[in-house]
């Protein structure tokens, strides 16, 4: 594991991977990525150490081991609890991650780039708003207070597009109309919004350069109903150009409406990778917790999830949902890859009728 910035493939235990040279080449190609924060301990009851520090630190497992493909004109919806590393994924694709990080693994670009291994000066000049654009989790922190939004649409516009000074104003407020950012807020500054208005302003931002890639973190956060839908499907028809739109999201109702696939995230991994069609409908998710989030949606089962997820600093050697499952075996002390889309040692399967079966293989799980 080496610091954010540098990459060791051999370190890590993987090879690169690099898109074939074809028209279907995938936008963005995620392999074996992995993020560890490294912090320094502290003694029991929380109080900090006084005098010399001793050398013991702790190793924050954010995000292990995960791989995907983001195709040309594809939507994938990455969900998951608050705490299982989706948001530190999309941290480390666009270099912003804080310096105890260590990361390792390969994010490449269409053209190449790896993510991963790229340079602060290449992120800042060549990557962040021309390559891959981002709708940032908390907009309020990214908008430059002492600027109106109108001023910041104007730069970015002019920065990204090339537009001539006199097409600006049109531009921006074009921009503006395009994430429903109210005209007459545009000469507001940032601590003058809302949270839901921040949000849409930052959306706007985000889709000024048309970038090929599409990081949306929480997009739909301090939006109403009509304006979630409105939102996420303005996001939907950046793919429209052949872009991608990686949507990192709570909202399963919005994922819905505009995934194609649907990447369940649990304590720092993926443990199931669907088509959306299927996930939400029928055979609907086989990985147990996957089938959990659905099953706490207050329009299916509104049952919650038992259990709390498990601090990403204590992980189990084995599967990290073993003691939230009422399915689990002692088969589950070993952690199970992703194959065929779940990383399950009993994934669950439904019938034609929607009936949910036992696990696959659950009859000799009592002789595993």
């Amino acid at each position: 594991m080496t610091p954010t910035g540098t990459h060791d493939p051999v370190a890590a235990g993987v090879t690169e991977e690099r898109p074939a040279e074809s028209a279907t080449a995938p936008l963005l190609s995620v392999r074996e990525l992995n993020v560890r924060f490294r912090t320094r301990e502290r003694p029991p009851g929380g109080r900090r150490f006084r005098g010399p520090r001793p050398g013991r630190f702790a190793e924050i497992a954010a995000v292990t081991g995960v791989s995907f493909d983001l195709a040309p004109g594809e939507c994938l919806a990455l969900v998951g609890e608050s705490g299982c590393g989706k948001s530190v994924l999309a941290s480390a694709l666009l270099g912003l991650l804080p310096g105890n990080a260590y990361t390792s693994g390969s994010a490449v670009l269409g053209d190449g780039l790896d993510l991963i291994t790229a340079d602060e000066t290449t992120l800042a000049r060549g990557v962040r708003g021309r390559r891959v654009g981002l709708v940032p989790q908390s907009p309020a922190a990214h908008l430059t207070p002492v600027r109106t939004v109108r001023a910041q649409l104007e730069e970015t516009v002019a920065e990204l597009t090339g537009t001539p000074r006199a097409g600006l104003a049109d531009a921006a407020r074009e921009a503006a109309a395009r994430a429903a950012f109210p005209e007459d807020h545009l000469d507001a500054y940032p601590h003058q919004l809302s949270g839901g208005l921040a949000q849409r302003a930052a959306t706007a931002l985000a889709l000024v350069g048309e970038a090929p890639v599409l990081l949306a973190d929480e997009p739909t956060t301090g939006l109403d109903r009509d304006l979630v839908s409105r939102t996420v499907d303005e996001l939907r028809r950046h793919t429209e150009a052949g872009h991608g739109l990686l949507i990192i999201t709570h909202d399963l109702a919005a994922a819905e409406r505009v995934a194609d696939r649907v990447a369940v995230m649990y304590a720092g991994r993926i443990v199931e990778l669907a088509d959306a069609r299927g996930f939400f409908g029928s055979p609907g998710p086989r990985h147990p917790y996957a089938r959990g989030l659905l099953d706490a949606l207050p329009e299916r089962a509104f049952t919650p999830v038992p259990g709390m997820p498990p601090e990403l600093g204590a992980l189990p050697e084995g599967c990290a949902f073993a003691p939230r499952c009422a399915h689990a075996d002692e088969r589950c002390a070993v952690l199970p890859p992703l194959t065929g889309g779940t990383a399950c040692h009993h994934p669950l399967t439904t019938e034609p009728d929607g009936d949910l079966l036992v696990p696959e293989n659950a009859a000799d799980a009592t002789h595993a």
